[in-house]
């Protein structure tokens, strides 16, 4: 079933009567990484929460491809900022992803070994998964979830507490997932790494989209005030942007 586009109308989440999410409209094609940013408490976590059902809308809809509903469409993963590691060995971990698929254990067991020399934990495949560094179960969270080959990957963040090295080694992997084939929505508040993964910019404030367009046209003349004030306060240096 072809679950693009993803069409987002009016989404709201207001737990508690706090609106988290105020109204969302967004619409996402098959192909390409689109990179959400906005400033804290802008709503960018929970809104790829609702996407993959783990948090329940209060009111609004989407469209899985010709399929109506808040539902996650199947073909849809998940990677969280700290990811979860089983107490078990880096194989395991990583062969989990292939529970739900009718494969023999061994079978699960190859496949899982050869992620691993794709995202180069293979010497690693034995020892506990709780024992890898940081980048490395960011690497091990990524190699589970792609080795499902999902057609929607949400990352919320996967490099935030990353130092500069495991960073460039986890947005490696992000960029082979994306040429396989598969489209990825990630949060992130890393600017420049926005301009070197995305294709395009969801930006978020208060829990609305205030603008979606391409990587370039974005960070070269924001269209909304909120944007322009997030980019200067932002960056290491102040940017000055042509007037209208």
């Amino acid at each position: 079933m072809a679950i693009f586009p993803l069409c987002i109308r009016d989404l709201r989440y207001q737990p508690n009567g706090r609106e988290v999410l105020a109204g969302i409209d967004l619409e996402l094609g098959d192909e390409g990484i689109t990179l959400v940013l906005g400033p804290n408490g802008a709503g960018k976590s929970v809104l790829l929460r609702v996407i993959c059902g783990l948090v329940q809308p209060s009111s609004g809809s989407m469209a899985w491809g010709s399929e109506r509903g808040t539902r996650p469409a199947q073909g849809v993963m998940m990677v969280f900022q700290r990811p979860m590691m089983l107490r078990a060995s880096v194989v395991h971990n990583v062969a989990l992803g292939l529970k739900p698929f009718e494969l023999s254990r061994r079978e699960r067991e190859v496949r899982a070994l050869a992620m691993l020399e794709r995202i180069g934990l293979a010497d690693r495949a034995g020892d506990s998964a709780r024992q890898l560094s940081g980048g490395e179960q960011q690497r091990l969270a990524l190699a589970r979830a792609w080795l499902t080959r999902p057609r929607l990957l949400l990352l919320d963040e996967p490099t935030a507490s990353l130092d500069p090295s495991a960073s460039a080694a986890v947005e490696r992997i992000i960029r082979e997932i994306r040429t396989d084939g598969t489209r990825i929505l990630m949060v992130t508040h890393n600017l420049g790494q926005a301009t070197r993964l995305g294709d395009d910019i969801v930006f978020m404030a208060a829990g609305k989209v205030c603008e979606h367009t391409a990587v370039q046209p974005f960070f070269a003349r924001p269209r909304s005030d909120e944007a322009r004030l997030f980019i200067q306060g932002e960056l290491p240096w102040r940017m000055r942007f042509p007037g209208p």
